[in-house]
């Protein structure tokens, strides 16, 4: 079981555009593994439990009502918030948390049995689960775009990250998987 920062990122770093949109991203379809499997369904079927920021989960809430889409997760989703007016999903296990990652994290691996935590993002999400030590990997899909600015992938500084593999995917787009060092 590992806690992991699985995001798409613009060649020059940011996973949402200056209107917190990922519409950047959708123009390279979905990434395929070297045998032309689903990348994201694969990884989405190793998780237990996902944790998000409220940004994130606004954007996922606007994007599933216009689409008229479901929620596509059918683990518990944590959605770390200040707010208090968030909308609720129908049909979907969502809880709004407020406060430290850290207990937080402990309900997620209790719920999430042998399978993995998704910390799906934002960037200062990743960074408080990082900043926690609770951060095992980051799965880091980068687009060959750049966006300008937006909101970035990790806005952290942190300690030297360990490469564990390099792929291409299609011919827009590379796999890296860092394994993160523990204190």
């Amino acid at each position: 079981m590992k806690t992991i920062y699985f995001a798409a990122t613009s060649l020059d770093g940011f996973i949402a555009d200056k209107n917190n949109s990922l519409e950047w991203l959708f123009q390279f379809g979905e990434p395929e593994g070297d045998g032309g499997e689903n990348i994201i369904q694969n990884f989405v079927d190793s998780i237990g439990s996902i944790a998000m920021g409220s940004t994130t989960y606004l954007w996922l809430y606007d994007y599933l009502s216009k689409s008229k889409e479901p929620w596509p997760y059918k683990v518990p989703s944590f959605v770390f918030t200040s707010r208090s007016d968030l909308p609720s999903i129908p049909n979907a296990d969502v809880r709004f948390v407020k406060g430290d990652v850290v207990p937080v994290h402990r309900k997620m691996v209790e719920l999430s049995g042998s399978k993995n935590v998704w910390v799906m993002g934002g960037g200062e999400l990743a960074g408080k689960f990082y900043d926690a030590n609770l951060l095992d990997e980051l799965q880091l899909h980068v687009a060959s775009v750049t966006i300008g600015g937006g909101a970035p992938l990790f806005p952290r500084y942190s300690r030297p990250l360990v490469l564990k593999s390099v792929k291409q995917r299609g011919t827009g787009g590379v796999e890296l998987i860092y394994q993160v060092q523990k204190l």
